[in-house]
């Protein structure tokens, strides 16, 4: 039996990278709503007012379904944008529930750079048999979202304390280390940002996404107990990379 080409195996990561971005909505609303049962046994606020909150919800899975199935996908990738960043909004302008600052820009951050996924995935990238051009604006415009999210990573990493011992905690090496990181993910963040070599940053971050995400976001002792991050908060969070993740690997594959 003859091994799979390069490209086959491309194909199948964008699949994969997609299977992940579609199914994003699903993942947001249960942590949701696990979040708001947990907040309700200590008599604390949704983000969003609950009248608003079943519309969200309900548009979230809406747009999640139809994209799995492959219904009118660019066009729902886009709704699903959308609607997420009207969540977003709604629930930073709301103020019904008080944040410190550097949880604030890993909330606001990471749904900024999922919704970029979205609109790349609007853009038609990620199709296996694509029937129209890719919308260029559309991907370009993700790909800066994704890099303002690797700002804010950098800028945590600096200004961050919480941020900077989950990292220290884990990672040998120490400030060194530390500094090589923001380096890192400040080159990429250019790279997205300027839409030069996004492919080959593409798969660098997918690389070290999945580290991230086990060792730093998998640390729920630390972020619940010690910064006091409530428990599916940080689930919700988790969901978040993820979906970042599915949308890198989308643009690391998808020629």
């Amino acid at each position: 039996m003859a091994a799979p080409s390069s490209r086959q195996v491309f194909r199948l990561f964008c699949q994969f990278g997609a299977f992940i971005l579609t199914r994003f909505g699903f993942w947001n609303c249960f942590t949701m709503l696990m979040l708001f049962a947990e907040r309700a046994d200590v008599k604390r606020k949704p983000d969003i007012q609950i009248p608003y909150l079943y519309f969200d919800m309900g548009a979230s899975v809406l747009c999640a379904s139809f994209m799995s199935f492959g219904v009118k996908r660019r066009w729902f990738a886009l709704g699903a944008a959308m609607q997420l960043g009207i969540s977003t909004y709604a629930s930073y302008i709301g103020e019904q529930v008080h944040y410190s600052d550097w949880l604030k820009v890993r909330m606001y951050s990471r749904a900024l750079a999922v919704i970029g996924g979205f609109l790349v995935l609007a853009s038609g990238a990620g199709e296996v048999y694509r029937q129209k051009h890719r919308t260029k604006s559309l991907q370009s415009t993700g790909q800066v979202f994704i890099g303002v999210y690797l700002i804010c990573m950098v800028y945590s990493l600096q200004h961050s304390k919480e941020d900077r011992m989950a990292y220290l905690n884990h990672v040998p090496g120490g400030e060194i280390t530390l500094m090589l990181m923001g380096l890192l993910f400040g080159t990429l963040a250019l790279s997205f940002l300027s839409g030069c070599y996004v492919r080959l940053a593409s798969q660098v971050l997918a690389v070290v996404l999945p580290l991230v995400l086990l060792f730093i976001d998998g640390n729920l002792g630390y972020w619940h107990k010690t910064c006091h991050v409530e428990f599916w908060n940080q689930l919700k969070l988790m969901g978040h990379n993820v979906g970042i993740f599915g949308a890198v690997l989308i643009l690391a594959t998808d020629a």
